[in-house]
């Protein structure tokens, strides 16, 4: 793949990345996944997909990795396998493992030099999988997580998606003392995009920008799509790619993290270890990041 890039990151400042998404459940996850594979800072080792509860959710969520590889023509990256469904619950109970779970164990492990954090953009199953089975990872990485309504006492204005697909987890990765970069709903939610520039900017970046455009516009017509505004989306898995590039792309705070209740509403609990939870992100950044990545890796295919 190449990419057209006349800068270059050294190799001191690149850092490992394990990208974990549930990536045929909505629609935004995919253009997440896109600027990371276009990032030379990012050495993706693998990308796991994530069960959004639904019967055979993590399997769609694989192919759909699988699929986005493909048009990008990428092979040197494998899309692997997580958990079938939450921790405890029928398809994937706690002793249970998958392939991306054990691959998460064995990178944490690595002697690698390179930092390694672990991008999740669904539920954070398989990383609490991982925690439980291999403690020893949980001090070796960096999780950003896009997920829960924040720290404190935080009343849920709708049910969080991605804690609520796995409070068990959520619960779980929050107590664990990891070093963990947490993205409330206050602040994904504030990644928007209009449908009208998508189609004019995306789009005609190959067949990897024609599959980010189709797949935003089917679903954003099919019925369980009625939460949506019409011509919008907000690209809410994107800040965990953007702030692993650069972490200063949105204003944060060191707080105790919450507790995740069955609502998703957010409690405090003071034997909770601190964390930095993202109070903004910068939009313009992010997307503009994107978009001039695609740009760049398929000039020919713009009209």
């Amino acid at each position: 793949m190449n990419t057209n890039y006349l800068f270059e990151v050294t190799d001191d400042k690149k850092i490992r990345v394990i990208i974990d998404t549930d990536a045929a459940c909505e629609a935004d996850d995919p253009f997440a996944i896109v600027q990371g594979l276009l990032s030379p800072k990012l050495m993706v080792k693998a990308i796991v997909a994530e069960h959004f509860v639904e019967e055979g959710s993590m399997e769609r969520s694989l192919e759909e990795i699988k699929t986005i590889l493909d048009l990008m023509d990428i092979k040197d990256i494998p899309a692997l396998a997580g958990n079938a469904g939450p921790l405890g619950e029928a398809g994937s109970t706690e002793a249970e493992t998958s392939e991306g779970v054990e691959f998460i164990i064995k990178e944490a492990l690595s002697d690698d030099p390179h930092p390694l954090y672990i991008l999740c953009q669904g539920a954070i199953t398989n990383v609490a999988a991982a925690f439980k089975k291999c403690p020893e990872i949980i001090k070796r990485v960096t999780v950003i997580w896009i997920g829960t309504h924040g720290a404190g006492n935080v009343e849920a204005p709708f049910r969080e998606f991605n804690a609520g697909n796995d409070i068990t987890a959520a619960n779980l990765v929050l107590r664990s003392g990891t070093n963990l970069w947490l993205v409330p709903s206050d602040v994904y939610t504030t990644i928007t995009i209009g449908l009208a520039e998508i189609q004019r900017r995306i789009m005609p970046c190959g067949k990897i920008g024609r599959h980010l455009f189709e797949n935003m516009d089917t679903y954003n017509r099919s019925p369980i799509a009625g939460w949506t505004k019409g011509e919008s989306w907000s690209l809410g898995d994107s800040p965990a790619i953007a702030l692993a590039l650069n972490p200063d792309c949105g204003k944060y705070k060191e707080e105790t993290a919450p507790d995740v209740m069955e609502d998703t509403s957010s409690r405090e609990n003071p034997d909770n270890p601190v964390i930095r939870v993202y109070k903004s992100a910068d939009s313009r950044y992010i997307l503009e990041d994107l978009i001039a990545k695609l740009e760049l890796t398929y000039p020919a295919e713009k009209g």
